[in-house]
């Protein structure tokens, strides 16, 4: 049984920074893309970063390129994004998930395994 735990969460004022975590079980996860998306409250879930199993390749929305990072450390099977420069409208609860296949993709559809989520607050 796969399972995904996200942590590292919280409130921070904007133009602060968090670091992520995902914790891996059950698995694969050295074998597997990986991703993180987030949803804002009265908001459809929107992706956000994406890398691939060995981490050569990442892939970002446009609302936070430049400012945030997705890392991996297969070793260890846990998923990480280093998120700089907040904003109030990164004010989300963001999900931990795992790929079908090996390539960082953009869409829910291309994934399988879902964490809980972790809540991010930016405050102005």
């Amino acid at each position: 049984q796969v399972q995904l735990e996200e942590s590292g969460g919280g409130l921070v004022q904007a133009g602060g920074s968090l670091r992520l975590s995902c914790a891996a079980s059950g698995g694969a996860f050295g074998s597997r893309a990986m991703g993180w998306f987030r949803q804002a409250p009265g908001k459809e879930r929107e992706f956000v970063a994406s890398i691939s199993w060995r981490g050569g390749s990442t892939v970002y929305a446009n609302s936070v390129k430049g400012r945030f990072t997705i890392s991996r450390d297969n070793a260890k099977s846990t998923l990480y994004l280093q998120m700089n420069s907040l904003k109030p409208g990164d004010t989300a609860v963001y999900y931990c998930t795992r790929g079908t296949g090996v390539a960082p993709l953009t869409f829910e559809g291309g994934y399988v395994y879902w964490g809980q989520g972790t809540q991010v607050t930016v405050s102005s």
